[in-house]
């Protein structure tokens, strides 16, 4: 726990609002549970990401070539910083099953200082 500028306690980190997209997740899915696994490796041995979770099978419903379908997928999300986001989609699309997959990254805005630090760490330096 630590206290905030305003006097309260607080058990998250918060970015300084002019840095608040350090953090990122990234989201990409997969038609099987062994590419997601592959790519969960390929991103966190790269140091790409710092880790990576996936959950499944999910059904998803969408349009694709005019058409709509269903089918079962893995979603894959993984922790990572912003400034290597250009990197880690480039290896997930070109690593990935399908031409035109799904990429896609959310902040975190807050989070705690242990987590957060931890991905920093466990992370490359975006120069590598």
């Amino acid at each position: 726990m630590a206290i905030n500028e305003n006097g309260r306690m607080t058990t998250s980190a918060r970015p300084d609002p002019g840095n608040a997209t350090e953090f990122i997740e990234v989201s990409t899915a997969t038609e099987t549970r062994d590419a997601a696994v592959a790519l969960a490796r390929m991103a966190v041995e790269s140091r790409l990401a710092a880790g990576a979770q996936i959950t499944g099978p999910a059904i998803s419903a969408f349009w694709h070539l005019g058409e709509f379908g269903t089918g079962e997928e893995w979603r894959l999300v993984l922790r990572t910083r912003f400034d290597l986001f250009d990197d880690l989609r480039a290896e997930l699309t070109k690593n990935h099953p399908w031409q035109k997959p799904e990429i896609i990254a959310t902040p975190i805005l807050a989070g705690s200082t242990e987590f957060l630090e931890w991905i920093r760490v466990s992370t490359r330096d975006a120069d590598s």
